[in-house]
C-alpha cells in the first residue's frame, strides 16, 4: 500500500499536515503566528524573515533563485511522525479518492491554499495578474480573500489600513507616470488611492486585477494556487524601499521595461469602482448557529475560493458535514476532530510537528465528522478553506 493511500486509512480520510513556513526577502516579520522567536530569521537574512504561514499548499513559493524545490509545499506527516509525503504528490496519485472526481477532472490539481500573512508593516501597493497575463509567465491568475481574525492579533502592527485601487477620478496617464517614474524614489502610487481600516473579524475579496497595499494586521488568505504578483509602489511607508526587479516580476521577458504591459495588467473598471467598498468587503454570514456552537461563512465573494470559521463550545460535540474538500488550521483550544486529538500550540518551533492542521477528503467532508470540544471552559476555533464549494451558490443568491 502506498503512503498517500496509508496515511488517508490512518485518518479516516483525514490528513494530519505539518506547518509550512514561508520567508519573503522583502518583509519584516509581525511575529504573530507563534514561531519560536529564535526563529523568524533562520533561514538567514538573504531569504529573508518568516512572516508566511501556508496551508494545505501544493503551490510552490516563488521566491528567487535560491528557494528550495519545496517552499512552500504542504506535507502530510502520519500520527506517529515516521512518515510523511507531498500533499501535491498525494493528490496526483490518488486524484478524486482526495479532493473529489468533480475538482480533479477541472484542474487536475488542487487548485488553492490559504495562509498566514504576518507583516510588521504594509505591503507596496501591488497586483496578481488576471489569466491572461499569467498564462504568459506559464502561471494562473491569483484571486484571494482576507480574513482578519481576532486570535491572530494581539497587536495591529504598524499601520493597520489597507489601500484598494484607484480613485475614480484618477486617469491612466496619471498611474502610468507614476510607474515610470519607479525608480526615481517614491513614485507617490498611493496619491491615487484610499485606505481602509481593517476590522478584526471581518474580510475583503481581492480579485485579480486590483491593486491593493495590505495593511499590518495578521491575515489569513484564501487564495487560487498562484504566487504571481508584482509590486507597483516603489517606497513605502516608513522609508523601506522596493527593488525595481520586483515591478516586473511575472513580466514576459519580451515585455520586460514596457509600462504600458504593467498598465494592461491593471482591471481599470474594477480599481475604480465606486462602490468598492459595498462590493468587497465581507462580513461573517451564519451558516447555523445553536447551543452546541455555530459556523459562518467568512470568505464566500469569490467563485473558486472561499473559507468557513467553526465555533465549538466548550464541552460539546457537533457532528460536521461539507460538500467538499478542504484544509483547517486550529486558531483556540483543544479536542477530537474524527480520530485526531487536535489543540493549538502556544509556541512552535521551527520543523517541529504540530497537530493543528489538517486536510479532509471530500468523502470525509461529505459523510461528516466528529468535532470534539475537550476544554470546559475554552471555545475550539478553526478556518476551513475551500477550494471550488457548491454550497456557496446558496450564499449568492
Amino acid at each position: 500500500m502506498s503512503i498517500a493511500k496509508k496515511l488517508l486509512e490512518e485518518g479516516n480520510g483525514v490528513y494530519r499536515l505539518v506547518p509550512t513556513w514561508v520567508p519573503r526577502s522583502f518583509c519584516r516579520p509581525g511575529k504573530r503566528i507563534k514561531l519560536h522567536p529564535d526563529d523568524y530569521y533562520i533561514l538567514g537574512l538573504e531569504r529573508g524573515g518568516i512572516d508566511e504561514r501556508w496551508f494545505a499548499s501544493t503551490t510552490w513559493a516563488e521566491n528567487g533563485p535560491d528557494t528550495p524545490e519545496d517552499e512552500g509545499l504542504s506535507y502530510i506527516v502520519s500520527a506517529d511522525g515516521r512518515e510523511r509525503i507531498l500533499l501535491r504528490d498525494a493528490i496526483d496519485e490518488l486524484e478524486g479518492g482526495i479532493i473529489g472526481k468533480t475538482l480533479w477532472n477541472k484542474y487536475h490539481r488542487w487548485p488553492m491554499f490559504s495562509k498566514f500573512f504576518d507583516n510588521a508593516g504594509p505591503l507596496p501597493h501591488h497586483i496578481h495578474h488576471r489569466d491572461e497575463h499569467a498564462r504568459r509567465v506559464g502561471a494562473a491568475g491569483k484571486p484571494e480573500m482576507y480574513f482578519f481574525p481576532s486570535q491572530c492579533n494581539n497587536h495591529g502592527g504598524e499601520f493597520p489600513f489597507t489601500f484598494f485601487g484607484i480613485n475614480p477620478e484618477v486617469s491612466k496617464e496619471q498611474v502610468k507616470q507614476s510607474l515610470e517614474n519607479f525608480s526615481g524614489g517614491d513614485n507617490q502610487l498611493l496619491n491615487f488611492s484610499r485606505a481602509y481600516r481593517l476590522s478584526l473579524d471581518t474580510g475583503w475579496d481581492v480579485p485579480p486585477g486590483v491593486l491593493h497595499a495590505p495593511g499590518s494586521l495578521c491575515t489569513y488568505e484564501p487564495q487560487f494556487a498562484s504566487d504571481v504578483y508584482a509590486m507597483y509602489q516603489s517606497v513605502l511607508y516608513g522609508g523601506q524601499c522596493v527593488s525595481e526587479e520586483l515591478l516586473w516580476k511575472n513580466c514576459p521577458v519580451e515585455e520586460n521595461g514596457n509600462v504600458d504591459y504593467l498598465m494592461e495588467v491593471i482591471d481599470w473598471e474594477a480599481n475604480i469602482d465606486p462602490n468598492f467598498s459595498a462590493n468587497r468587503f465581507m462580513e461573517p454570514k451564519v451558516i447555523w448557529k445553536n447551543k452546541v456552537g455555530c459556523e459562518e461563512w467568512i470568505c464566500y465573494k469569490c467563485p473558486v475560493v472561499s473559507a468557513k470559521r467553526l465555533t465549538v463550545y466548550p464541552g460539546k460535540t457537533v457532528i460536521i458535514k461539507d460538500q467538499a474538500a478542504y484544509g483547517f488550521i486550529l486558531l483556540q483550544g483543544k479536542g477530537k476532530f474524527g480520530r485526531w486529538d487536535i489543540e493549538t500550540p502556544t509556541m512552535i518551533r521551527y520543523g517541529e510537528l504540530t497537530n493543528d492542521e489538517f486536510f479532509v477528503s471530500e468523502k470525509a467532508a461529505q459523510e461528516g465528522i466528529l468535532v470534539t470540544n475537550t476544554s470546559s471552559v475554552e471555545p475550539l476555533v478553526m478556518l476551513k478553506h475551500f477550494a471550488e464549494n457548491p454550497e456557496l451558490e446558496s450564499v449568492r443568491e
